[in-house]
This record gives C-alpha cells, sequence and structure tokens, in this order.
C-alpha cells in the first residue's frame, strides 16, 4: 500500500526519506500530539496548513516528521507525503507549544478518498493523529448553524451519551477484530478483507481521538468560562462529524459481513491456486538439483584447472630459477671478460706507447736479403725491427691494425663486439649469454 501512495519527497532543505517503523497502530501513542483546525475539506490545488499542538508528554527532536496518510494504514512506511517538523523554540519545558506546517499544493493527493495528519518522530512510532479530511471542494448546501446556551446543554448532553455509545462501539469494534484476527489465519491470502477490516478498526481509533480532542477542547471551555458563538459551531460541527462516522461506521460494518460469505467461495480457489504452485515448486526444485549439479561439476573442472595453473606455475617459476642460475654464471663470466678485457686494453695502451718511443740501432748485423724478422700480412716488402710493436690486435677477432691507427677507430671496433642490454647497463661478447640475459629480463 506504500508503494502506491508514496510521493517524492516534500522537504525543502532535505531529500533524505523519513524514519519509519513496521510497527502496528497498537503501539502507538496517539494523545502525545494534538491536531488542532482540521477542516472536513481542503479545496483541491491550493496550499493547506496543519495546526498541531505538542503536550508536556513528548519531546521534539531533529528528525521528527508530519505527515499525510490515507485512512486505513497500518504501519508508518504507508505515507502519501510528508514534512519534516520544525523544532520549538527553546524553553519548551513543560508547557504545550504550538506549530504548524504547510503542505505545498502540488504534492498533495488528488482523489477524494479520506486522510489525515499523523505526527511521527524519529523512531518511526505515531505521536498524534487528526480527525479524517478530504480533499474535495465543500457542499454549496452547507448551512451555518448558530447554537444558543440551552442548545449548548443539549449538546453536552448529547456529547455524553455519544461518549457512551461510543464505548458501546469501541466494544462491538474489539469483538469484530477478534473476529477478524480468526478470519485472517484462515484467510491468509485475502487481501481485500483484510484491507476492509484494517479501514474498520482505523476508524474506531479515529472516534477514539476525535472524542479524546472533544474532551481537551470541553476541559478547555470550561475552565475559560467563555463559549463563543464561533466555537459552539465548532463544537456542533465536530459532534456532526462523530455521529456521521458512527452512522458510516456502522453501514461499513455491515458491508464488511456481507462480504465474508463472499470471501469464503475466494477461499477455496486460493487453495485451488496453492495446489497449483505446489506443483510448480516442485519442478523448480527439480531444476535446482539440476542445476547444483552442473554446478558442481564446473567447480571441479575450475579446481582441475586451477591444479593445472598452479603445476604450470611451478614449472615456469623453477625455469625461472634455473635461467637466473645460468644468469649469474653468465655475469660472472662477464665480469671476468671485462675485467680480461680492461687489462689487455691497458697492456695495448702500453704497448703503444713503448711503440712510439725512439730505438737505439741495435748491434746484430744486418740480416739477409731473404730473411724477414717479422712477417707482414699486408705486402711483400721488409720491415726494420719493432715493426710488429706497431701493430694493434682486436683482443676479440684477432684483426690486426697499424700502430698509428686513430684510438676511437680502434675502440670503436672492439666495441662492435659487444651486445648492449636495452634493460640495464651490461654488455656481453656471447650472444647466447646475451639472449639468456634478455629472458631473465622478460620473467621478471
Amino acid at each position: 500500500m506504500g508503494a502506491e501512495l508514496s510521493q517524492p519527497p516534500t522537504m525543502e532543505d532535505s531529500c533524505d526519506d523519513p524514519p519509519t517503523s513496521a510497527v502496528l497502530l497498537d503501539s502507538c501513542h496517539f494523545s502525545h500530539v494534538l491536531f488542532n483546525h482540521v477542516e472536513k475539506f481542503y479545496v483541491p490545488g491550493g496550499d493547506v496548513t496543519c495546526h498541531y499542538t505538542l503536550t508536556q508528554n513528548i519531546t521534539a527532536r531533529a528528525k521528527d516528521w508530519v505527515g499525510i496518510f490515507r485512512v486505513g494504514w497500518k504501519t508508518t512506511r504507508e505515507y502519501y507525503t510528508f514534512m519534516w517538523a520544525p523544532l520549538p523554540a527553546a524553553g519548551h519545558g513543560d508547557t504545550a507549544v504550538q506549530q504548524k506546517i504547510q503542505f505545498k499544493a502540488y504534492y498533495l493527493p488528488k482523489d477524494d478518498e479520506y486522510y489525515q495528519f499523523c505526527y511521527v518522530d524519529q523512531d518511526g512510532m505515531v505521536r498524534g493523529a487528526s480527525v479524517p479530511f478530504q480533499f474535495r471542494a465543500e457542499a454549496e448546501d452547507d448551512i451555518l448553524v448558530v447554537t444558543t446556551q440551552g442548545e449548548v446543554e443539549e449538546i453536552e448532553l448529547q456529547n455524553k451519551n455519544l461518549r457512551q455509545e461510543n464505548q458501546e462501539l469501541k466494544a462491538s469494534c474489539a469483538n469484530l477484530q477478534q473476529q477478524n484476527l480468526e478470519l485472517q489465519e484462515e484467510l491468509k491470502k485475502t487481501q481485500e478483507l483484510q484491507k476492509s477490516l484494517e479501514s474498520l478498526r482505523s476508524n474506531t481509533e479515529k472516534l477514539e481521538l476525535e472524542l479524546n480532542s472533544l474532551k481537551v477542547e470541553n476541559k478547555h471551555l470550561k475552565e475559560q468560562g467563555d463559549c463563543t458563538g464561533a466555537e459552539l459551531q465548532q463544537l456542533k460541527e465536530q459532534i456532526q462529524s462523530v455521529t456521521s462516522e458512527k452512522e458510516r461506521l456502522e453501514t461499513r460494518l455491515r458491508t464488511a459481513l456481507d462480504h465474508m460469505d463472499q470471501l469464503q467461495s475466494q477461499v477455496l480457489n486460493y487453495e485451488k491456486e496453492v495446489e497449483n504452485l505446489s506443483h510448480v515448486d516442485q519442478d523448480k526444485t527439480k531444476q535446482l538439483e539440476t542445476l547444483k549439479e552442473e554446478n558442481q561439476q564446473l567447480r571441479l573442472s575450475t579446481a582441475q584447472q586451477q591444479h593445472d595453473l598452479m603445476k604450470e606455475l611451478e614449472e615456469q617459476k623453477h625455469l625461472f630459477q634455473v635461467l637466473q642460475a645460468e644468469k649469474d654464471e653468465a655475469d660472472e663470466e662477464s665480469q671476468k671478460l671485462r675485467a680480461e678485457n680492461s687489462a689487455l686494453l691497458r697492456h695495448l695502451s702500453q704497448a703503444t706507447e713503448l711503440s712510439a718511443l725512439p730505438r737505439a740501432p741495435a748491434a746484430a748485423p744486418a740480416p739477409g736479403a731473404g730473411d724477414l724478422l717479422f712477417g707482414n700480412p699486408y705486402s711483400g716488402g721488409n720491415l726494420g725491427a719493432g715493426a710488429e710493436a706497431s701493430l694493434r690486435v682486436c683482443p676479440l677477432c684477432g684483426e690486426l691494425f697499424p700502430g698509428d691507427v686513430e684510438s676511437s677507430q680502434y675502440e670503436a671496433h672492439v666495441r662492435s663486439h659487444l651486445l648492449d642490454c636495452p634493460m640495464c647497463t651490461e654488455s656481453f661478447e656471447n650472444k647466447q649469454v646475451f639472449e639468456d640475459h634478455l629472458l631473465c629480463h622478460r620473467l621478471e
């Protein structure tokens, strides 16, 4: 029911939903907040101002709210619209405080159903409810009645009789509620009867609230000792409203009893529907078992795949460890080769420096025409002593270079044999070692 009646929040400062509760009407306290000057009819299309009094029995809190409920509601979740209740001024203490809230026209109901104001605290409990009202134009044949002092006494007597009748009606309604509970136990799926009976119980609560309001107003009038004509007119209208509500309640009670016979036949239909639904539920149970078996097979398959992946991961880890060990050995060998290359380069550099120094003439006799002290691979001519010292040899390929070759050219040739790692600063002479080094980087 609440889903059908809910409208967008009407608060101007917050879009939060109000605190509600699933507690039924029996646990609520309707006398802590009294609603005043509630009209029988509110003209559609206009704003509505709600007046109420905070008694000494309630302490207002920040999340209290006032909602408009359709008559027949069961819990505070079934509000039509609501407004946050303003906090009273400081110093509320033990005195009653008058408050008011204005509901904008575009959030109000558009039908002619009966509604009422309800004050709900931040725990979701109802602390006060108004008499019912409608959103429609007031009938043109309403007559203003002026009551004399003698009629006041007659009204008070009628009010007393009305209270007595209300007590009898409450007792009758209590019996009806007991019958309603028994009927609900037998007809759990009969929503129409439940709605009708809840409406009857709500009407009974409205009569009690209205009588309490009349008692408070009568006490106030007696204390003042001065009743104006307007107040007497309002009191008479309220008594007439209570009488009209009582007659309407009696009519609805008779209608509900007549409707119970029709609901008995509906129960049989519901039982047949339950039997059909039971067969459908069995089919769904079989489908669920099938899905469970498929799910189990899927879990086993997933577990096997996970095991295979773990095994493959272990193999990859082992391969990585092997490659890492090979990389460490290759790094160690590379370090040794670098040390050897550095020593060889220093040696070649020293040899070059020595070849540049002037040499003394040899004391030995000159060689014969066909003899060579050192072979010359580049020409068939003869070289003098010390020709070998003027040559440079590549430590990696053994290629010979003239002694006067540029150092940068010689170093560029030696450097061309080295392979540089693009991911770190290491260099390698062996291509296989270089490729293993790159694979280690990828595995990382």
